[in-house]
């Protein structure tokens, strides 16, 4: 079986985003990219994420081209391709339809810096790309567009788009931008939120480079 560490990884991330309700049902999807391969596996469509196995996963070329796998692949899986074409230190895409930064996607607004960790995606706020029909080039396109420098996009509409350079440090991107939409959610709720300035963000981002072990 071809990839198969990154197969057994996608599924077992899968199970993590569904169970920490990032995505609800059969939403969402999960790739990882093999550089030295140029292939990707990418969850299959419309299977749950406990009830996908390693087996179920799909294995593409970036032009679309199924290299192993008897499932169906994502229908985004050309929003994926997209990401690891354009940013070469891309290893790993998580699309999620998470709650509240749907919220600010179906808002059409951005995620601001309420909250210092929005630094992960490497700019100070989250872009909104403008909407357009789910499992299209048209989508892929303009999630690419938007994204600019951002590891992370929110979808109009649609949901959360985030790249990181594996898959562990993607899904904890696509866990931290929640909660930043989160508390931007709630402050707006009760007030007005306070926006760290770009001084106090490149600061906090600065600091970042030396967090965690090595």
């Amino acid at each position: 079986m071809m990839m198969e560490k990154e197969r057994k990884l996608i599924v077992e991330y899968g199970k993590q985003m569904s169970g920490q309700g990032l995505s609800k049902g059969t939403s969402g999807n999960i790739s990882i990219y093999n550089k030295n391969e140029k292939l990707m596996a990418i969850s299959p469509s419309g299977i749950g994420y406990f009830d996908t196995t390693p087996e179920d996963v799909v294995i593409m070329d970036l032009e679309g081209n199924v290299v192993e796998g008897n499932r169906k692949p994502s229908s985004e899986w050309g929003l994926h391709t997209v990401f690891y074409k354009n940013k070469p230190d891309a290893g790993a895409v998580v699309h999620t339809h998470s709650t509240y930064c749907t919220t600010f996607a179906c808002l059409n607004q951005t995620i601001k810096a309420v909250h210092y960790v929005i630094g992960g995606a490497g700019v100070t706020e989250i872009p909104v790309a403008k909407y357009e029909t789910f499992g299209t080039d048209e989508l892929a396109q303009s999630a690419i567009n938007a994204c600019g420098n951002s590891k992370a996009v929110l979808l109009a509409n649609h949901g959360l788009v985030v790249c990181g350079p594996n898959i562990q440090k993607a899904f904890g991107l696509a866990v931290n931008v929640e909660f930043v939409a989160e508390m931007q959610y709630r402050t707006m709720s009760v007030g007005t939120p306070v926006i760290l300035t770009d001084e106090q963000m490149a600061a906090s981002m600065e600091r970042a480079k030396s967090y965690g072990q090595k």
